[in-house]
């Protein structure tokens, strides 16, 4: 026996394809297919619900004389599941969907109408924006808003995604997401950095240190940063003042500064005050007004009588 389904079939050297004749059909036949109900339906004879999705055996064929931009447009039969009737639906490309046409009628579908109810909206806000401009700049401006609220909230859930599978791989760590979050860091440290420098100008501008012997200019020997060793043995033997400034005006001189807080700090004399005398009180012998006679040799004290 030969095999059941072969590949390579046998065609004799006098093989002649076009002397094969052909069978003749009718213009629109139909065509048996398999297919499922692409919408809920209910019968109108007998009112038997068909449900979306069930399989028919159906019969198709092409609508004569209807199209859409050269689209053709396909028409089928099918049998109600209870009492046989014929019902027929086609193809609308018009609108991507199917169309009842006749033995039965679709379900009410509440998205249908949400979608006129959308179309109508849109063209009486195109009539309204034609007929006042400000209304229109209004319209443009709650558009870009809603652009930009959906770009931030597509941005997060991208974040989080890729957080994700950061999470799934094994903690291994993205270089953008790094980058970005250095980056973040290192704005933050630069903005509290200048901010620190900013106060501290500002008390250094309020307040500044200089040494009490003011500044002197005397003959040394210069050092090998610029400064004499007689200067700076002077810089560190003498105090420290802290001289508070105004922050806003002009400050005033230093020798002036440094004279008045040496005279407020120098001692006042004051005039001598003449000493007093001071009178020792004598103690009062109260035991010959009460009577008692004290013996020297034994110490005890005997009544007078």
């Amino acid at each position: 026996m030969s095999e059941r389904k072969v590949l390579n079939k046998y065609f004799p050297p006098d093989f002649d394809p076009s002397l094969i004749p052909r069978r003749k059909q009718p213009k629109n036949s139909q065509q048996v297919v398999r297919l499922m109900a692409p919408f809920s339906m209910r019968c109108n004879t007998c009112g038997e619900y068909i449900y979306k999705g069930k399989k028919f055996n159906a019969r198709k064929e092409t609508v004569e004389g209807e199209d859409y931009y050269g689209i053709k447009i396909f028409r089928f039969y099918i049998k109600c599941t209870l009492c046989s009737a014929e019902i027929t639906f086609k193809t609308d490309p018009k609108n991507t969907d199917y169309a009842a046409e006749h033995g039965a009628s679709r379900n009410f579908e509440p998205w249908r109408d949400e979608k006129e109810v959308e179309e109508e909206d849109r063209l009486a806000r195109l009539e309204e924006e034609e007929n006042n401009p400000m209304k229109a700049l209004e319209n443009r401006t709650q558009d870009s808003k809603r652009e930009m609220d959906i770009l931030d909230a597509l941005q997060d859930i991208r974040a989080r995604n890729a957080r994700n599978e950061r999470v799934a791989a094994g903690g291994s760590t993205d270089l953008v997401d790094k980058l970005a979050r250095q980056e973040e860091e290192d704005e933050e440290q630069r903005e509290k950095r200048l901010a620190d420098e900013e106060d501290e100008r500002l008390v250094q501008e309020v307040f500044s240190k200089v040494r009490a012997g003011g500044v002197g200019s005397s003959s040394s020997v210069p050092l090998e940063d610029g400064t004499s060793s007689d200067e700076k043995d002077a810089e560190e033997s003498a105090p420290t003042l802290t001289i508070k400034r105004k922050a806003e005006g002009e400050a005033p001189d230093l020798h002036q500064l440094l004279a008045e807080k040496e005279e407020k700090s120098a001692p006042v004399n004051k005039p001598a005050v003449p000493a007093v005398p001071s009178f020792k009180k004598q103690k009062m012998d109260l035991t010959k007004s009460l009577g008692i006679k004290i013996k020297k040799g034994k110490g005890k004290a005997i009544p007078v009588k």
